[in-house]
Protein backbone atom coordinates (compact mmCIF):
# COMPACT_ATOMS: atom_id res chain seq x y z
CA UNK A 1 0.00 0.00 0.00
CA UNK A 2 2.86 2.50 0.52
CA UNK A 3 5.78 3.42 -0.91
CA UNK A 4 8.85 5.27 -1.04
CA UNK A 5 9.66 8.01 -3.35
CA UNK A 6 13.06 8.80 -4.19
CA UNK A 7 13.16 7.45 -7.74
CA UNK A 8 10.53 10.01 -8.37
CA UNK A 9 12.16 13.27 -8.18
CA UNK A 10 13.71 13.96 -11.81
CA UNK A 11 9.95 14.19 -13.02
CA UNK A 12 9.12 17.04 -10.61
CA UNK A 13 8.91 20.70 -11.49
CA UNK A 14 11.65 23.12 -10.35
CA UNK A 15 9.59 24.90 -7.87
CA UNK A 16 8.70 21.99 -5.90
CA UNK A 17 12.67 20.60 -5.45
CA UNK A 18 13.82 23.96 -4.02
CA UNK A 19 12.02 24.40 -1.16
CA UNK A 20 14.17 23.04 1.35
CA UNK A 21 16.71 25.63 0.50
CA UNK A 22 14.89 28.76 0.77
CA UNK A 23 15.65 28.94 4.78
CA UNK A 24 13.49 31.42 7.17
CA UNK A 25 11.72 32.82 4.45
CA UNK A 26 9.55 29.05 3.84
CA UNK A 27 9.61 28.93 7.95
CA UNK A 28 8.07 32.81 7.89
CA UNK A 29 5.55 32.19 5.58
CA UNK A 30 4.41 29.20 6.91
CA UNK A 31 4.30 30.03 10.32
CA UNK A 32 2.40 33.25 8.92
CA UNK A 33 -0.41 31.43 7.12
CA UNK A 34 -3.78 30.45 8.45
CA UNK A 35 -4.30 26.88 9.09
CA UNK A 36 -5.78 24.63 6.27
CA UNK A 37 -8.31 22.13 7.28
CA UNK A 38 -8.06 18.86 7.65
CA UNK A 39 -10.83 18.01 5.48
CA UNK A 40 -13.22 20.35 3.72
CA UNK A 41 -16.72 18.97 2.44
CA UNK A 42 -17.86 19.32 -0.71
CA UNK A 43 -21.49 21.17 -0.63
CA UNK A 44 -22.76 22.51 -3.97
CA UNK A 45 -25.95 23.71 -5.30
CA UNK A 46 -27.35 20.38 -5.69
CA UNK A 47 -27.52 19.27 -2.00
CA UNK A 48 -28.93 22.94 -1.14
CA UNK A 49 -31.76 22.29 -3.75
CA UNK A 50 -32.60 19.05 -2.62
CA UNK A 51 -32.56 20.04 0.93
CA UNK A 52 -34.87 23.11 0.23
CA UNK A 53 -37.01 20.60 -1.10
CA UNK A 54 -37.58 18.26 2.12
CA UNK A 55 -37.79 21.33 4.00
CA UNK A 56 -40.76 22.33 1.60
CA UNK A 57 -42.47 18.71 2.03
CA UNK A 58 -44.22 17.38 4.89
CA UNK A 59 -42.14 14.96 4.87
CA UNK A 60 -38.90 15.29 7.38
CA UNK A 61 -37.98 11.51 8.05
CA UNK A 62 -38.33 7.91 6.23
CA UNK A 63 -39.59 9.75 2.97
CA UNK A 64 -38.69 9.57 -0.54
CA UNK A 65 -35.53 10.70 -0.37
CA UNK A 66 -34.28 8.18 2.14
CA UNK A 67 -35.62 5.14 -0.59
CA UNK A 68 -33.90 7.14 -3.70
CA UNK A 69 -30.60 7.05 -1.42
CA UNK A 70 -31.11 3.93 -0.50
CA UNK A 71 -31.54 2.38 -3.95
CA UNK A 72 -29.03 4.48 -5.29
CA UNK A 73 -26.36 3.48 -3.29
CA UNK A 74 -27.46 -0.40 -3.60
CA UNK A 75 -27.29 0.19 -7.29
CA UNK A 76 -24.07 1.57 -7.27
CA UNK A 77 -22.37 -1.87 -5.21
CA UNK A 78 -24.34 -4.32 -6.84
CA UNK A 79 -26.40 -5.38 -3.74
CA UNK A 80 -30.29 -6.17 -3.58
CA UNK A 81 -31.22 -4.07 -0.52
CA UNK A 82 -29.62 -0.82 1.31
CA UNK A 83 -31.08 0.54 4.51
CA UNK A 84 -29.78 4.19 5.31
CA UNK A 85 -29.19 4.24 9.02
CA UNK A 86 -27.78 7.52 11.36
CA UNK A 87 -24.54 6.36 11.01
CA UNK A 88 -21.79 3.71 10.16
CA UNK A 89 -21.32 2.77 13.44
CA UNK A 90 -25.42 1.99 14.05
CA UNK A 91 -24.86 -0.03 10.60
CA UNK A 92 -22.21 -2.30 12.45
CA UNK A 93 -24.15 -2.67 15.31
CA UNK A 94 -27.61 -3.55 13.00
CA UNK A 95 -25.38 -5.87 10.99
CA UNK A 96 -23.76 -8.01 14.07
CA UNK A 97 -27.44 -8.21 15.26
CA UNK A 98 -28.93 -9.11 12.23
CA UNK A 99 -26.43 -12.28 11.87
CA UNK A 100 -27.67 -13.26 15.60
CA UNK A 101 -24.31 -12.68 17.25
CA UNK A 102 -24.50 -12.41 21.27
CA UNK A 103 -23.14 -13.16 24.56
CA UNK A 104 -19.86 -15.62 24.54
CA UNK A 105 -19.84 -15.81 20.82
CA UNK A 106 -16.37 -14.80 19.20
CA UNK A 107 -15.73 -12.79 16.18
CA UNK A 108 -12.71 -12.70 14.08
CA UNK A 109 -11.32 -8.97 13.90
CA UNK A 110 -8.57 -6.69 13.30
CA UNK A 111 -7.42 -4.01 15.89
CA UNK A 112 -5.88 -1.91 13.12
CA UNK A 113 -9.18 0.39 12.66
CA UNK A 114 -11.60 2.92 14.28
CA UNK A 115 -12.78 1.30 17.12
CA UNK A 116 -16.33 1.41 15.84
CA UNK A 117 -15.51 -2.43 14.08
CA UNK A 118 -14.75 -3.78 17.55
CA UNK A 119 -17.05 -2.06 19.50
CA UNK A 120 -19.96 -3.04 17.58
CA UNK A 121 -19.20 -7.00 18.76
CA UNK A 122 -19.46 -5.51 22.26
CA UNK A 123 -22.49 -4.28 21.95
CA UNK A 124 -23.71 -7.76 21.84
CA UNK A 125 -21.95 -9.30 24.66
CA UNK A 126 -20.13 -10.88 22.21
CA UNK A 127 -15.78 -10.69 22.19
CA UNK A 128 -13.80 -9.70 19.33
CA UNK A 129 -10.93 -12.08 18.65
CA UNK A 130 -8.11 -9.70 16.88
CA UNK A 131 -5.53 -10.94 14.04
CA UNK A 132 -2.54 -8.89 13.33
CA UNK A 133 -2.49 -7.40 9.56
CA UNK A 134 -0.66 -7.71 6.79
CA UNK A 135 1.65 -4.48 5.70
CA UNK A 136 0.82 -4.33 2.08
CA UNK A 137 -2.98 -3.63 2.66
CA UNK A 138 -3.31 -2.65 6.80
CA UNK A 139 -6.15 -5.28 6.55
CA UNK A 140 -6.68 -8.41 8.79
CA UNK A 141 -3.75 -11.14 7.87
CA UNK A 142 -6.07 -13.89 6.27
CA UNK A 143 -3.17 -16.82 6.70
CA UNK A 144 -4.31 -15.70 10.46
CA UNK A 145 -7.44 -16.24 10.55
CA UNK A 146 -7.69 -20.31 11.56
CA UNK A 147 -5.19 -19.69 14.48
CA UNK A 148 -7.63 -17.06 15.90
CA UNK A 149 -10.79 -19.38 15.61
CA UNK A 150 -12.36 -21.16 18.21
CA UNK A 151 -15.88 -23.39 18.90
CA UNK A 152 -17.26 -19.91 19.69
CA UNK A 153 -16.46 -18.01 16.49
CA UNK A 154 -19.58 -17.12 14.32
CA UNK A 155 -18.62 -14.17 12.36
CA UNK A 156 -15.93 -11.88 10.73
CA UNK A 157 -15.75 -8.56 10.57
CA UNK A 158 -13.28 -7.22 7.65
CA UNK A 159 -12.39 -3.77 7.60
CA UNK A 160 -11.47 -1.94 3.81
CA UNK A 161 -8.70 0.28 5.70
CA UNK A 162 -8.67 3.93 4.39
CA UNK A 163 -10.54 2.93 1.07
CA UNK A 164 -7.92 0.27 0.07
CA UNK A 165 -9.45 -3.61 0.20
CA UNK A 166 -8.25 -6.00 2.62
CA UNK A 167 -7.73 -9.54 1.15
CA UNK A 168 -11.32 -9.60 1.35
CA UNK A 169 -12.00 -12.70 -1.34
CA UNK A 170 -9.63 -14.56 0.68
CA UNK A 171 -11.45 -13.93 3.85
CA UNK A 172 -14.86 -14.60 2.22
CA UNK A 173 -13.58 -17.71 1.42
CA UNK A 174 -12.27 -18.59 5.22
CA UNK A 175 -15.82 -17.64 6.07
CA UNK A 176 -17.87 -19.49 3.83
CA UNK A 177 -16.06 -22.79 4.19
CA UNK A 178 -16.57 -22.32 8.10
CA UNK A 179 -20.31 -21.14 7.93
CA UNK A 180 -19.15 -18.22 9.37
CA UNK A 181 -21.53 -14.42 8.88
CA UNK A 182 -18.93 -12.27 6.75
CA UNK A 183 -19.61 -8.69 7.66
CA UNK A 184 -17.60 -6.48 5.55
CA UNK A 185 -16.93 -2.82 7.24
CA UNK A 186 -16.57 -0.73 4.11
CA UNK A 187 -17.49 2.43 6.04
CA UNK A 188 -14.54 3.59 4.67
CA UNK A 189 -14.35 2.21 1.57
CA UNK A 190 -17.26 3.45 -1.25
CA UNK A 191 -16.24 3.64 -4.76
CA UNK A 192 -13.42 1.12 -4.10
CA UNK A 193 -13.35 -2.21 -5.87
CA UNK A 194 -11.10 -5.27 -6.18
CA UNK A 195 -10.96 -7.31 -9.49
CA UNK A 196 -13.63 -4.76 -10.86
CA UNK A 197 -15.63 -6.27 -7.81
CA UNK A 198 -16.95 -3.10 -5.54
CA UNK A 199 -16.49 -3.25 -2.09
CA UNK A 200 -19.29 -3.43 0.21
CA UNK A 201 -20.03 -6.67 -2.48
CA UNK A 202 -18.66 -8.89 -1.05
CA UNK A 203 -19.89 -9.89 2.74
CA UNK A 204 -23.21 -11.03 3.95
CA UNK A 205 -24.07 -7.64 5.46
CA UNK A 206 -21.71 -4.67 4.71
CA UNK A 207 -21.31 -1.28 5.79
CA UNK A 208 -20.77 2.28 4.52
CA UNK A 209 -20.47 5.54 6.38
CA UNK A 210 -21.26 9.20 5.62
CA UNK A 211 -19.37 11.31 8.00
CA UNK A 212 -17.60 14.48 6.99
CA UNK A 213 -15.01 13.59 6.03
CA UNK A 214 -15.67 10.58 3.45
CA UNK A 215 -16.00 9.93 0.03
CA UNK A 216 -19.56 11.51 0.22
CA UNK A 217 -21.16 12.93 3.27
CA UNK A 218 -24.91 13.45 4.88
CA UNK A 219 -23.33 14.76 7.87
CA UNK A 220 -23.95 11.81 9.68
CA UNK A 221 -25.37 8.59 8.27
CA UNK A 222 -24.81 5.61 6.92
CA UNK A 223 -25.89 2.51 4.61
CA UNK A 224 -26.12 -1.39 5.12
CA UNK A 225 -26.19 -3.29 1.75
CA UNK A 226 -27.24 -6.56 1.60
CA UNK A 227 -28.73 -9.40 -0.62
CA UNK A 228 -30.44 -11.40 2.23
CA UNK A 229 -34.23 -10.44 2.20
CA UNK A 230 -34.74 -11.56 5.63
CA UNK A 231 -31.49 -9.74 7.32
CA UNK A 232 -32.77 -6.64 5.30
CA UNK A 233 -36.21 -6.94 6.74
CA UNK A 234 -34.96 -7.68 10.35
CA UNK A 235 -32.30 -4.30 9.78
CA UNK A 236 -35.29 -2.17 8.42
CA UNK A 237 -37.44 -2.94 11.43
CA UNK A 238 -34.37 -2.87 14.29
CA UNK A 239 -33.40 0.79 12.65
CA UNK A 240 -37.14 1.89 13.53
CA UNK A 241 -37.75 0.84 17.05
CA UNK A 242 -38.37 -2.62 16.23
CA UNK A 243 -41.60 -1.72 14.40
CA UNK A 244 -43.49 -4.54 12.33
CA UNK A 245 -42.72 -4.51 8.45
CA UNK A 246 -45.46 -2.32 7.73
CA UNK A 247 -44.65 0.75 9.98
CA UNK A 248 -47.76 -0.09 12.05
CA UNK A 249 -47.20 3.16 15.24
CA UNK A 250 -46.82 1.84 18.20
CA UNK A 251 -46.47 -2.17 17.79
CA UNK A 252 -43.27 -2.77 18.31
CA UNK A 253 -42.12 -6.68 17.29
CA UNK A 254 -38.82 -7.09 18.64
CA UNK A 255 -36.04 -5.25 20.37
CA UNK A 256 -35.46 -1.71 17.95
CA UNK A 257 -33.27 1.51 18.14
CA UNK A 258 -33.67 5.06 17.00
CA UNK A 259 -31.02 4.60 13.97
CA UNK A 260 -33.23 6.29 11.23
CA UNK A 261 -31.30 8.48 9.01
CA UNK A 262 -33.56 11.67 8.92
CA UNK A 263 -34.73 13.21 5.05
CA UNK A 264 -32.25 16.44 4.97
CA UNK A 265 -29.36 13.98 5.54
CA UNK A 266 -30.90 11.37 2.86
CA UNK A 267 -31.38 14.29 0.55
CA UNK A 268 -27.35 15.45 0.56
CA UNK A 269 -26.76 11.79 0.25
CA UNK A 270 -28.77 11.74 -3.09
CA UNK A 271 -26.94 14.90 -4.24
CA UNK A 272 -23.58 13.74 -3.27
CA UNK A 273 -24.36 10.19 -5.51
CA UNK A 274 -25.40 12.06 -8.09
CA UNK A 275 -21.44 14.04 -7.97
CA UNK A 276 -19.85 11.06 -7.39
CA UNK A 277 -17.76 11.50 -10.25
CA UNK A 278 -17.04 14.94 -9.51
CA UNK A 279 -16.21 14.16 -5.81
CA UNK A 280 -13.92 11.03 -6.80
CA UNK A 281 -11.99 13.40 -9.71
CA UNK A 282 -11.34 15.79 -7.07
CA UNK A 283 -9.59 13.58 -4.45
CA UNK A 284 -7.59 12.00 -7.42
CA UNK A 285 -6.31 15.47 -8.41
CA UNK A 286 -5.23 15.91 -4.62
CA UNK A 287 -3.62 12.23 -4.35
CA UNK A 288 -1.34 13.11 -7.52
CA UNK A 289 -0.27 16.28 -6.65
CA UNK A 290 1.04 14.65 -2.96
CA UNK A 291 2.65 12.24 -4.87
CA UNK A 292 4.64 14.80 -6.27
CA UNK A 293 5.43 16.69 -4.28
CA UNK A 294 6.39 14.38 -1.24
CA UNK A 295 8.63 12.86 -3.96
CA UNK A 296 11.61 14.48 -2.43
CA UNK A 297 10.85 13.21 1.00
CA UNK A 298 13.22 10.15 1.28
CA UNK A 299 11.91 9.13 5.05
CA UNK A 300 8.37 9.57 3.82
CA UNK A 301 6.19 6.56 2.18
CA UNK A 302 3.39 7.29 0.49
CA UNK A 303 -0.06 5.56 0.21
CA UNK A 304 -0.62 2.81 -3.23
CA UNK A 305 -3.42 1.47 -4.46
CA UNK A 306 -2.82 -2.67 -3.66
CA UNK A 307 -2.58 -4.87 -6.56
CA UNK A 308 -5.30 -5.88 -8.20
CA UNK A 309 -7.77 -2.78 -6.91
CA UNK A 310 -9.12 0.59 -7.93
CA UNK A 311 -9.08 2.65 -5.12
CA UNK A 312 -10.52 5.89 -3.47
CA UNK A 313 -9.01 7.43 -0.96
CA UNK A 314 -10.96 8.48 2.31
CA UNK A 315 -7.69 9.90 3.94
CA UNK A 316 -4.32 10.58 2.71
CA UNK A 317 -2.11 8.65 5.10
CA UNK A 318 1.31 8.54 4.70
CA UNK A 319 4.14 6.46 7.01
CA UNK A 320 7.52 8.05 8.42
CA UNK A 321 10.82 5.79 8.52
CA UNK A 322 11.47 3.87 11.27
CA UNK A 323 13.96 6.03 14.08
CA UNK A 324 11.21 9.47 13.21
CA UNK A 325 9.24 11.20 15.64
CA UNK A 326 6.42 11.15 14.40
CA UNK A 327 4.45 12.88 17.52
CA UNK A 328 6.81 15.91 17.72
CA UNK A 329 6.41 16.06 13.48
CA UNK A 330 2.72 16.65 14.45
CA UNK A 331 3.77 19.18 16.85
CA UNK A 332 5.86 20.58 14.61
CA UNK A 333 3.36 20.83 11.42
CA UNK A 334 0.86 22.41 13.89
CA UNK A 335 3.26 25.30 14.59
CA UNK A 336 2.99 26.00 10.71
CA UNK A 337 -0.80 25.20 10.61
CA UNK A 338 -0.77 22.21 9.15
CA UNK A 339 -2.65 19.19 10.72
CA UNK A 340 -2.03 15.62 10.89
CA UNK A 341 -3.30 12.97 12.88
CA UNK A 342 -1.82 9.06 13.83
CA UNK A 343 -3.73 6.86 11.90
CA UNK A 344 -4.98 4.47 13.63
CA UNK A 345 -4.56 4.01 17.17
CA UNK A 346 -4.45 0.27 17.95
CA UNK A 347 -7.81 -0.74 19.10
CA UNK A 348 -6.44 -3.03 21.29
CA UNK A 349 -4.22 -0.45 22.94
CA UNK A 350 -6.72 1.88 23.99
CA UNK A 351 -7.47 2.59 27.40
CA UNK A 352 -11.21 0.34 27.48
CA UNK A 353 -9.82 -2.67 25.77
CA UNK A 354 -6.38 -2.85 28.27
CA UNK A 355 -8.39 -2.52 31.37
CA UNK A 356 -11.67 -4.24 30.45
CA UNK A 357 -10.26 -7.29 28.16
CA UNK A 358 -6.45 -7.14 29.21
CA UNK A 359 -4.96 -6.51 26.32
CA UNK A 360 -0.99 -5.22 26.38
CA UNK A 361 1.72 -3.91 23.79
CA UNK A 362 3.14 -6.47 21.54
CA UNK A 363 0.04 -8.56 20.84
CA UNK A 364 -0.07 -7.45 17.39
CA UNK A 365 3.20 -6.57 16.29
CA UNK A 366 2.69 -5.64 12.64
CA UNK A 367 -0.39 -3.74 13.98
CA UNK A 368 1.65 -1.76 16.39
CA UNK A 369 4.69 -0.95 14.09
CA UNK A 370 2.40 -0.21 11.16
CA UNK A 371 0.21 2.42 14.02
CA UNK A 372 3.33 4.36 15.32
CA UNK A 373 4.53 5.20 11.91
CA UNK A 374 1.27 6.56 10.41
CA UNK A 375 0.25 9.96 9.67
CA UNK A 376 -2.82 11.86 7.94
CA UNK A 377 -2.39 14.80 6.41
CA UNK A 378 -5.00 17.30 4.95
CA UNK A 379 -7.01 15.76 2.64
CA UNK A 380 -10.35 16.36 0.60
CA UNK A 381 -11.61 17.09 -3.15
CA UNK A 382 -11.43 20.81 -2.38
CA UNK A 383 -7.62 21.14 -1.31
CA UNK A 384 -5.87 23.15 -3.49
CA UNK A 385 -2.57 22.38 -5.10
CA UNK A 386 -1.07 25.26 -3.25
CA UNK A 387 -2.08 23.76 0.07
CA UNK A 388 -0.22 20.69 -0.88
CA UNK A 389 2.49 22.30 -1.96
CA UNK A 390 2.34 23.96 1.56
CA UNK A 391 2.00 20.62 3.47
CA UNK A 392 5.32 19.44 1.97
CA UNK A 393 7.07 22.53 2.69
CA UNK A 394 5.95 21.70 6.23
CA UNK A 395 7.23 18.22 6.43
CA UNK A 396 10.33 19.26 4.89
CA UNK A 397 10.71 22.00 7.57
CA UNK A 398 9.16 19.41 10.30
CA UNK A 399 12.11 16.73 9.51
CA UNK A 400 14.87 19.20 9.07
CA UNK A 401 14.28 19.96 13.05
CA UNK A 402 14.84 16.53 13.21
CA UNK A 403 17.47 16.59 11.60
CA UNK A 404 16.80 14.60 8.33
CA UNK A 405 17.62 15.24 5.13
CA UNK A 406 15.23 15.21 1.76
Amino acid sequence: MFRRHGEWREFLPARWTTGAAKGGAVTDRLAAAAAIPMARPNIGALERELVAQVLASDTLAMGPFTERFEQTLAAMTGRRHGIAVSSGTAGLHLAIRAVGIGARDEVITTPFSFVASANCILFEGARPVFVDIEEETLGMDPDLIDGAATDQTRAIVAVDVFGAPCQIDRIAVHATREGWHLIEDSCEALGSSLDGRPLGSFGDVSVFAFYPNKQITTGEGGMVVTDDDAIARAMRSMRNQGRDEDGTWLRHVQLGYNYRIDELSAAVGVAQLQRYAELRAGRDRVVAAYGQVLAEIDWLTIPLSPPRSDVDWFVYVVRVQEGVDRDAMIRHLAEFGVPARPYFSPIHLQPFYREQLGFAPGAFPVTERVAASTMALPFSSQHSDAEVERVADALRRAGAAQGLVG
